[in-house]
């Protein structure tokens, strides 16, 4: 067994038995109705079940879901970028976390149709919730990524992240996508946690400098005109102010389903410059836990400036802020319809209805403060 068995993806030869547990699943019939809308039950089984390789399941299955969601929830899909990408490197990519699945589907799918491989995804353990999403997850590149314990199992399970990261990008010679942050943001501020950094240096804490140019960091900013589950959003941080929030059963699957089919407008993915050894040897001579900051904040800069401004910015900016400074950047009916979003929070009439709306507001007008530090 390698070290790694407990957390890597599946591997070509696993995938036929992961296919006919898919097929078979209670769950796979609602999946297939939303995916596949024009095909039969079976047709959509004896695809699933035609698929033997990974690069199969992702062209058959995984392709095709993304182009459902374009079809049926995004108006307009931009990408920028991929001229930083040279094609004989692998790269970790370092995204902001809007959506469980999308963001980095969506970047899949970007570099799918631009011929470049695919790359390796974190997923979180508290999302392998049950053997479909386990089976779907795997079959699509997904590594497992431990969440809480106790401080010796964390430096574990964190450095053996790091090492297999390390082992992807090196030895796999395969790219890799992960959040900037533990969980998605959830109040429209992307800010790179500084232990991430630190668990992408555990790999090889001789030398930091080394640890990090070695893996090729590419910061990317993705950007929603509808922010996936923005009022889920906004209640949890709503409870989380007043108490500690508890998930509830099936929560982080039905966050995975609104995200999914909730309209979202435009899109857009930028993908930055990668960070250089060059950039990062200006920092040779900090503390590590300075370099750690520092290099964080280098991946948020890149991100903020990345990150694609939409009416709606400007918009919930203007009203959190009693101003007009922005209505040049946006119809009369685009801000209709955003205040018929932002009124859908008047049912929740047993809380501080306001307060729940400013920080729905803050959702959206948060990116605006960020671009302009």
């Amino acid at each position: 067994m390698s070290k790694f068995d407990n957390i890597r993806p599946y591997r070509d030869e696993e995938i036929h038995d992961a296919m006919q547990r898919i097929a078979n699943s209670e769950f796979f019939p609602l999946i297939a109705s939303y995916t596949y809308p024009a095909k039969s039950l079976e047709e959509v089984k004896n695809i699933i079940r035609g698929c033997n390789t990974i690069k199969e399941f992702q062209f058959e299955v995984m392709r095709y879901v993304a182009e459902q969601v374009m079809k049926r929830s995004i108006t307009d899909f931009t990408y920028r970028g991929l001229e930083h990408l040279d094609p004989s490197k692998h790269y970790l990519f370092v995204s902001n976390h809007r959506d469980i699945m999308l963001d980095s589907c969506l970047l899949q799918y970007v570099l799918y149709i631009n011929d470049y491989e695919t790359t390796e995804i974190t997923f979180g353990a508290n999302l392998m919730c049950n053997p479909l999403v386990v089976d779907i997850g795997k079959s699509n590149k997904m590594f497992r990524v431990e969440r809480g314990g106790n401080i010796k199992d964390f430096y574990k399970s964190s450095k053996l992240l790091s090492e297999y990261i390390r082992h992807v990008i090196i030895e796999k010679h395969q790219s890799v996508w992960i959040a900037q942050r533990n969980g998605r943001t959830k109040d429209g501020n992307d800010i790179t946690e500084q232990g991430i950094i630190k668990m992408f240096c555990l790999s090889c804490m001789k030398d930091k400098i080394k640890a990090l140019s070695d893996l090729n960091i590419v910061p990317v900013a993705i950007s929603y005109e509808w922010e996936p589950c923005d009022i889920l959003k906004a209640i949890e941080l709503y409870e989380s102010s007043f108490t500690k929030y508890i998930k509830k059963p099936g929560e982080d699957i039905n966050s995975i389903l609104t995200g999914i089919v909730q309209r979202k407008g435009r899109v857009s993915i930028k993908i930055c410059e990668p960070l250089s050894a060059d950039r990062l040897q200006q920092f040779a001579d900090c503390t590590n836990s300075d370099y750690h900051r520092k290099v964080a904040a280098i991946i948020d800069s890149s991100i903020h400036s990345a990150y694609k401004l939409m009416p709606n910015n400007y918009i919930a900016h203007d009203i959190r802020y009693g101003q007009q400074k922005y209505k040049h950047l946006y119809t009369a009916a685009e801000k209709a319809s955003f205040v018929h979003r932002l009124d859908k929070l008047n049912i929740y009439d047993g809380c501080d209805v306001e307060a729940l709306k400013d920080i729905f507001l803050g959702i959206y007008a948060n990116p605006i403060e960020n671009c302009d530090k």
